[in-house]
């Protein structure tokens, strides 16, 4: 029984890490270009797993598709959730007011308006002539955003916050 004695306070830390990760906060690898130039790809952040979600908040998803799990995705909030979002002439529209798009690299494709239910979010990549998003596959549910991250650890020339 002395072993035990012994081995418990690691067995305790495993168990606070292991639940920490679970539900607060764990590290993610960015894949992909279509948040550049915000990200780049190969970017190791921190995923914060109870965060609140607002506009332009970086967050990371997963692409549900006919009930299956297709892609993890990183992308940006734009519209919440009981807007009309919408793109004209490259130009974004959230309840018919165009708002900044300060963070798009490249142009935006038109999109006719979408009206969010209350547990949904509208998201684009940055870098729009590539990215996956919202203008393609419609809104994503809250139940599957994984949290929101804006704290890059690695590579250490882009260590801290990123917009």
């Amino acid at each position: 029984m002395k072993w035990l004695k012994e081995i418990m306070p690691y067995v305790v830390i495993l168990i606070v890490v292991l639940l920490f990760r679970s539900f607060v906060a764990t590290p993610i690898k960015v894949n992909g270009q279509s948040m550049y130039d915000t990200l780049t790809g190969n970017e190791i952040m921190i995923l914060n797993k109870l965060g609140s979600i607002h506009r332009y908040d970086i967050v990371v998803a997963d692409l549900i598709v006919n009930g299956k799990k297709e892609d993890t995705l990183i992308k940006r909030v734009y519209g919440l959730p009981g807007e009309t979002i919408s793109c004209e002439n490259g130009r974004i529209y959230i309840n018919g007011r165009n708002i900044e798009d300060d963070f798009a690299y490249g142009v935006t494709e038109d999109f006719e308006p979408v009206t969010l239910q209350s547990d949904e979010y509208f998201v684009l990549g940055d870098n729009r002539g590539i990215s996956l998003d919202s203008h393609i596959f419609g809104p994503i549910k809250k139940k599957n955003i994984q949290g929101v991250t804006s704290f890059v650890l690695w590579p250490l020339n882009k260590f801290g916050n990123v917009k």
